[in-house]
């Protein structure tokens, strides 16, 4: 299982910095796009749906609201990551409560709120450049493995045992120490004050813990342990991009806000 994980880390690793830094543009795009898309027909796998065609049709529905964003309105695209934020806050909120039961209706409207912002972001983030996406999956990715080492070694108390046991806040603790050492090396060769960077990248890195949650509720829900198969001794496109998804929206917003874009 070990070897299966590694083989598929490095392989994706390439294909990413392939999309983000070697292909043109336009492919770029179409990749971010597939994913989500994928994403999507995996979210609809737990909504309790009779049948394939229904699942297409969710696929369909995602589909049509990133294309609205993208070609009709794109000029809301920051409403849209205003509203993200509004709802992992909700999600957030949530997890306290959880588990309660989610209506099919809820659960096509939570994937919505997860997925097309989410898209919004990676390509808004994308035609910035592609460094601001990289440094938004590093943050991520700092706080995910920090988590695990420090859960690993120190974990005790637990976070959210009704979603994942497996959490602990020493393990969010550690990811968040992470993600103060790689704010740190990105501030002194990006030449970014310390100071707006630091508490910005934290508030980023603790929010993708909501992401994390907020997908487990749902797959616990659907009595499901991975969202797809897509990635070997991963999981499915969801399970790797659960905490970008509550990440990247804030992410985008603050780059601009806080006068962080070079």
């Amino acid at each position: 299982m070990l070897k299966e994980r590694l083989i598929t880390s490095v392989v994706s690793l390439v294909i990413l910095g392939a999309v983000l830094f070697v292909v043109p543009a336009v492919v770029a795009q179409m990749v971010i796009t597939a994913v989500i898309l994928i994403g999507a027909w995996e979210w609809s796998g737990f909504l309790n749906l009779a049948g394939n065609a229904a699942r297409f049709a969710y696929v369909a529905m995602i589909a049509a609201l990133m294309a609205v964003m993208l070609f009709v309105v794109p000029e809301l695209s920051d409403r849209l990551l205003q509203l993200a934020c509004v709802w992992w806050f909700v999600a957030f909120l949530w997890t306290f409560a959880f588990p309660t039961p989610i209506p099919t209706a809820v659960g096509w409207l939570c994937g919505a709120l997860v997925l097309v912002p989410l898209f919004v972001a990676l390509l808004s983030l994308y035609s910035l450049a592609s460094k601001y996406l990289l440094f938004a999956l590093l943050i991520v990715w700092a706080a995910d493995m920090g988590a695990y080492f420090a859960g690993k070694q120190f974990g005790r108390v637990k976070l959210a045992p009704s979603i994942s046991p497996g959490k602990t806040w020493e393990g969010v603790f550690g990811g968040l120490v992470m993600v103060v050492i790689l704010s740190l090396v990105w501030a002194h060769y990006a030449g970014m004050q310390v100071s707006i960077l630091l508490p910005f990248c934290l508030a980023v890195g603790a929010v993708s813990v909501v992401g994390d949650l907020t997908v487990s509720m749902f797959k616990r829900t659907a009595g499901v342990k991975d969202s797809g198969t897509m990635f070997p001794g991963h999981g499915g496109v969801l399970d790797r991009v659960d905490s970008v998804a509550a990440a990247a929206p804030l992410f985008a917003l603050g780059l601009t806000w806080l006068g962080l874009v070079a």
